[in-house]
């Protein structure tokens, strides 16, 4: 098997892990457990893999752009507990997609922090983008108005992720920014999650651990799709985590639909699409 094919093998898989773990974290909220406890349970779970591995490869944890690790670290993990929030009022395959919006809000705090610029035709693809997210509120079914916002500020916090991973750049190992969100993760989430822990019976505990477990294979494949292959060539796949979320949904949930709700996801990830093609391709 050559690399591409490798390449587009392994980031298949890792879409199919992160829409395994979307479902567990929406099954996991409909038995109860808060936001709080979500992220927790996620985070530690990667940390258990990923300290492990800085001090068998004898790394240092702290990194060097310490600043913007912290950053990157309270923010994604800002995002995640958003995300989690919202699956409790919004059907799973539905947040995925908008929170799908991050890379336009990515741009957005680029051009002011990073002062790259946004070519007019970038604009035309976001408006689209948007114009879908407007179809799937208002006319693709009683979506709720927390939901709403709640993952519209994940995404918008996740693009400031995006961006100051940007700014670290090369100077700190993926793994040590891994684990500087994942530590993040753990500590805000457990101390949010005092107040309203839940204790997991029986299986539940293995559902909550296998959160961080899925999620970082999720990370691992998708870390070395892109290792073996350029950017637009397995970029695009990513998408592929809403296809099986929504097939997810519709089967483990029997979340419904409708055609202007589906509309509007085709048009929010053609935008995003049409962007990342445009952008490849300068």
């Amino acid at each position: 098997m050559n690399l591409l094919r490798r390449a587009i093998l392994f980031m298949i898989l890792s879409t199919m892990a992160f829409a395994v773990m979307n479902t567990q974290a929406k099954h996991l909220s409909e038995q109860g457990f808060s936001a709080y406890q979500l992220l927790f349970f996620r985070s530690l779970g990667t940390l258990m893999i990923t300290m492990p591995y800085l001090v068998w490869k004898r790394m240092s944890i702290w990194g060097n752009k310490r600043g913007l690790l912290v950053l990157r670290g309270v923010a994604g993990a800002a995002s995640l507990l958003l995300y989690f929030a919202s699956l409790s009022h919004l059907p799973v395959g539905t947040a995925v997609v908008l929170r799908y919006l991050s890379p336009i809000f990515a741009a957005f705090i680029a051009v002011v922090w990073l002062k790259e610029s946004v070519r007019p035709i970038q604009w035309l693809f976001f408006l689209l983008a948007f114009a879908g997210v407007l179809l799937i509120k208002g006319v693709g079914g009683d979506m709720s108005w927390l939901g709403l916002g709640l993952i519209l500020s994940s995404a918008i916090i996740l693009g400031l992720v995006f961006v100051s991973i940007a700014k670290i750049g090369t100077s700190d190992h993926p793994m040590v920014i891994i684990n500087y969100f994942m530590a993040m993760g753990t500590i805000l989430g457990g101390l949010l999650s005092i107040y309203f822990w839940k204790n997991p019976i029986g299986t539940q505990w293995w559902w909550l651990i296998g959160l961080g477990w899925i999620g970082f294979i999720g990370q691992l494949f998708m870390t070395k799709a892109f290792q073996m292959a350029a950017t637009h060539q397995v970029a695009p796949l990513k998408y592929l985590e809403v296809l099986f979320t929504v097939m997810m949904g519709i089967v483990w949930f029997g979340e419904f639909y409708s055609l202007w709700a589906l509309l509007g996801m085709v048009m929010v990830l053609t935008g995003l699409l049409l962007n990342m093609f445009f952008k490849s391709a300068k």
